[in-house]
């Protein structure tokens, strides 16, 4: 496992700015965490994160509108979770996905599990290890920690497989 993948950190919801943020500065600070671990939506464009992109989640509701052009911590964790996920299921299917989370816990109860729970399914994919099963999970954890290894798994296969 390389050190880029060992030491691979999603913003906690403390650890995500206490300012709101305009969309330039909002897409500089999602990249920063998240280049090298997804994918564009097209091969072309060398940029894996986009206004249009954002603007356009915005548009379909699937994150709320702006306030004063400016991006808070909500909109923050939302994004960091649809740039993952959308790697391996449809927008329709994340909206879903959020929705679930978020019915069932506070925002940012919901954000730092999943962020946790990513890092640890990445560690232990690139590890080749297995999860150990664990029955005293919720459903809602236990899908949780199926979508999440959907993401490594992907991330592995193009990183070890695909990279070639």
């Amino acid at each position: 496992m390389d050190k880029e993948i060992r030491d691979f950190h999603l913003p906690r919801w403390n650890e995500l700015p206490n300012i709101d943020l305009y969309i330039d500065q909002l897409v500089s600070f999602l990249e920063q965490y998240l280049f090298g671990y997804i994918k564009s939506d097209n091969e072309k464009e060398e940029k894996i994160i986009t206004k249009t992109m954002i603007n356009n989640y915005v548009k379909h509701n699937i994150i709320k509108p702006p306030i004063n052009k400016k991006y808070n911590k909500e909109h923050m964790a939302s994004l960091f979770v649809i740039f993952v996920l959308k790697q391996v299921y449809s927008i329709n299917d994340i909206k879903k996905l959020i929705h679930l989370a978020i019915e069932t816990s506070p925002i940012e109860d919901a954000y730092d599990r999943f962020c946790s729970e990513l890092e640890k399914a990445i560690r232990i994919v690139f590890a080749e290890k297995s999860y150990v099963k664990n029955s005293k999970l919720s459903q809602e954890q236990y899908i949780l920690r199926n979508v999440v290894q959907s993401f490594a798994n992907k991330l592995y296969v193009q990183r070890t497989f695909l990279k070639r």
